[in-house]
């Protein structure tokens, strides 16, 4: 195209010339842009957006402008999002033109590569888990604990509709989760939990046969250690319901396998490992018994061979996916995420077994030492629950909480407020000297 002709008005980002937009209006038979769209007038937009038009360089100095007002805080926020550390070979293979240029892999003859990188994110989920089956294209933890909850209504041989889920669920979660099932008979209800674990009395007593699906979290959401597994997993079996475990890579690798506690399904958020914290932007864990492996929403990848016995990868099972036949249809997710999983990989391959076990030992003895310090200051009481605990703990402030929040943000350091009295502290991702820093600011704020 010849730099001297003028863009259409309107966006600098324009890649066609006002010529060529009317030519190829004209091929269509149309008179302009707004005949290809048919926006019903009641909600088409006629006001002026206000937002001036702006040069790439002028974009980018403006967003630099805008982001770099944002305070530089030290995150001990965890509950669901943990910033590790991300090797940098991480970056500077899965920046590679063949990975972020590839969109899905339906021609895997040009695409063994990715579809094996995506095999080997498998195998790594199964390992962890004692599963059979795991996939790669759910959207983060919240979406795979719905699509658990439509798997189990689909396979439970006996009529039920209830949904069991710990009262200490996040809230977000949860409200994914009745999403997913809304327009269903499924009504998602909260069992007690004592001391940041499963109450088993409570349990018990609130498990019948109406019961779809038993879920709960290993670690927990307050970073304490589920210690009855086996009593829910029980529990689940004798109601016929499917036993459902939440977690993530990092805490797999030292907890006990979810199968060999019982576990039907395991999700969780699998970005732990090649994602910095994003708060939001995730990777769907799912994983599960073999049983139901024609059930399983999202995408699979298998191993078979070519013409001339070569192994080879491919993309299997795909009559599951609404974009192949959308009556006969798992799940409604239809994406990739394929980039996010092959950095995870990349991630795990890294550190190795020993090192994803060390990784996930730090996170105990971390937390651990940092809940031992904060006690050891008068007003404080850490951690709350009488527990072990990976990464995170809740301390307890005799000061109101939001007020010990506020002035801990004010010398430069984040976290939760969970209760009137109660903090929650995350170690995932901090450096030692952060820590030490974050002591003494607490020290400061309790005074």
């Amino acid at each position: 195209m010849n730099g001297a002709e003028t863009r259409a008005s309107g966006s600098p980002y324009a890649p066609h010339t006002a010529d060529e937009r009317d030519a190829m209006l004209e091929a269509v038979e149309a008179d302009s842009i707004a005949e290809l769209f048919d926006i019903p007038d009641a909600i088409r937009f006629t006001d002026e957006f206000g937002i001036d038009a702006r040069s790439e360089r002028e974009t980018r100095r403006l967003v630099r402008s805008i982001l770099g007002r944002n305070e530089n805080l030290t995150e001990l926020l965890g509950r669901g999002h943990y910033g590790y550390y991300v090797p940098s070979l991480v970056d500077h293979l899965a920046d590679r033109s063949e990975f972020l240029t590839s969109y899905t892999q339906y021609q895997p003859e040009i695409s063994q590569g990715f579809l094996q990188a995506l095999f080997e994110y498998q195998s790594l989920l199964v390992e962890l888990t004692g599963l059979e089956i795991a996939n790669c294209s759910m959207y983060d933890a919240a979406t795979a604990l719905g699509e658990a909850a439509t798997l189990a209504d689909r396979v439970r041989e006996t009529s039920g509709h209830r949904v069991l889920v710990p009262d200490l669920l996040r809230k977000e979660r949860r409200g994914t989760l009745e999403n997913y099932v809304a327009g269903t008979d499924l009504i998602v209800e909260s069992y007690p939990t004592a001391d940041g674990a499963i109450d088993a009395d409570e349990l018990a007593a609130a498990v019948d046969e109406d019961v779809v699906m038993l879920y709960a979290e290993n670690p927990t959401v307050r970073g304490t250690i589920e210690e009855r597994l086996d009593a829910a997993s029980e529990l689940a079996t004798d109601a016929d319901a499917l036993f459902v475990l939440g977690s993530d890579p990092v805490a797999l690798s030292l907890l006990q396998r979810p199968a060999d506690a019982g576990a039907d399904v395991v999700i969780g958020d699998a970005s732990v490992l090649g994602l910095p914290t994003s708060y939001g932007m995730g990777l769907g864990l799912f994983a599960c018994r073999e049983d139901y492996l024609r059930q399983v929403p999202g995408r699979l990848v298998g191993v078979s061979e070519d013409a001339t016995d070569r192994r080879a990868f491919t993309l299997t099972l795909q009559t599951r996916e609404q974009h192949i036949r959308r009556e006969r249809a798992t799940s409604n997710i239809c994406t990739n995420q394929a980039w996010v999983a092959l950095r995870t990989a990349m991630h795990a391959a890294a550190l190795g077994p020993d090192g994803l076990v060390d990784l996930a030992k730090r996170g105990v003895t971390r937390a651990e030492t940092l809940a031992e310090r904060l006690d050891d200051l008068v007003g404080v009481t850490a951690p709350v629950h009488d527990r072990h605990h990976i990464r995170e703990f809740v301390a307890h402030v005799d000061q109101p909480a939001p007020a010990i929040a506020e002035d801990l943000e004010r010398r430069g350091f984040a976290v939760h407020v969970v209760g009137e009295h109660e903090v929650q502290c995350c170690v995932a991702g901090v450096p030692d000297t952060e820590l030490d820093a974050f002591v003494a600011a607490f020290s400061e704020v309790v005074r």
